[in-house]
């Protein structure tokens, strides 16, 4: 089958960054799904692997978000057949989903919406996983209209805040505050919900000031080595932080005088331990394809970069690396 993968980590602008190669079509375990990948979309978590990992043997596949068909499903699996339509972000820890097939575990999967398409839908996954796993697994924040305070979500016109927008606006009673520093990434997380804007290329904490809001909550997407000194001023005493991305080194001495309590989402964590509760992002997922369908939540693709091959993933890894990426990058079909 064809797929896309690098045999040495490195840069994206180095010859054979990715490649076009064919492997055999993989066979499904017991808890298993085969999926006929239609569409991906790609995330950091792709190109940091790609920068930094080193293949075991002979290429590594990609890809952390897809979408595409059951073509079959393993002895124990319950709730999918062949021929159902689903959408799922795999484990960091499996091959890819840059291929023309993917065995992902049905724990982890759900029934794609019915009210988007294979590109639409791919676009999803691992953001929507990210995002509320956060919100509501490690906040304390209810899934209620009478959840009161007020939530600040750094990089919210990326891929997860985009996300934790939507959410936070559509699911909670929460004051939604994001930041955004181009006009066009500004227009679209207004667009996505949020109460107000602020530009994270300047200090939040004044800008906090002059809306009169302290937020309990902060939700910090990316740089949040960056940013952090600003977090530490602007953020409600006994408050939360929760972050996704990887600074190399992070102090959080000076919350301690506020009470902070502090965490660190990653939503492979389910899959890379098998843990009790793997099945919640099954469900979870279940639920965003809901809600999709009832048009509380809509995708965040921003841009479709065409057919899944190597020339056009190695733009989608520069384009996302750069930082200026809007939404999600998806790529469709072989």
């Amino acid at each position: 089958m064809k797929a896309v993968g690098y045999r040495e980590p490195g840069p994206i602008d180095r010859p054979q960054a990715l490649e076009d190669i064919e492997v055999a079509a993989p066979t499904p375990g017991p808890h298993d799904l085969l999926v006929e990948v239609r569409a991906v979309s790609v995330n950091p978590a792709d190109y940091k692997i790609r920068k930094n990992v080193r293949p075991e043997s002979g290429h590594r596949i990609l890809g952390w978000d897809a979408a595409g068909v059951v073509l079959a499903a393993g002895a124990e699996v319950t709730g999918f057949k062949a021929g159902d339509e689903v959408f799922y972000a795999g484990a960091i820890d499996r091959a890819g989903s840059n291929a023309e097939q993917q065995v992902v575990d049905a724990r982890i999967a759900g029934p794609k919406p019915k009210n988007l398409s294979f590109a639409e839908a791919a676009a999803l996954p691992l953001t929507a996983i990210t995002a509320w796993e956060a919100l509501f697994d490690r906040f304390p924040i209810r899934r209620s209209p009478e959840s009161k305070g007020s939530i600040l979500i750094v990089g919210g016109a990326g891929g997860v805040g985009s996300v934790a927008v939507q959410l936070a606006r559509r699911l909670t009673g929460l004051t939604v505050i994001a930041t955004a520093s181009r006009p066009e990434t500004q227009a679209w997380v207004r667009e996505l919900g949020a109460h107000h804007v602020i530009d994270h290329s300047r200090p939040m904490a004044a800008q906090l000031v002059e809306l009169g809001i302290q937020p309990e909550y902060v939700f910090s997407t990316t740089h949040s080595d960056v940013h952090f000194k600003d977090i530490a001023e602007l953020i409600a005493p006994q408050g939360h932080l929760a972050l996704i991305d990887d600074p190399e080194t992070f102090d959080v001495a000076p919350l301690k005088r506020k009470s902070i309590a502090v965490h660190w989402e990653l939503m492979f964590t389910r899959s890379i331990f098998q843990t009790p509760d793997m099945a919640e992002q099954g469900r979870l997922l279940a639920e965003v394809s809901r809600l999709v369908d009832e048009g509380v939540l809509k995708t965040t693709l921003a841009d479709h970069f065409g057919p899944i091959n190597a020339e056009n993933l190695i733009r989608a890894h520069a384009f996302v690396e750069s930082g200026k990426a809007r939404g999600k990058i998806v790529l469709e079909g072989f």
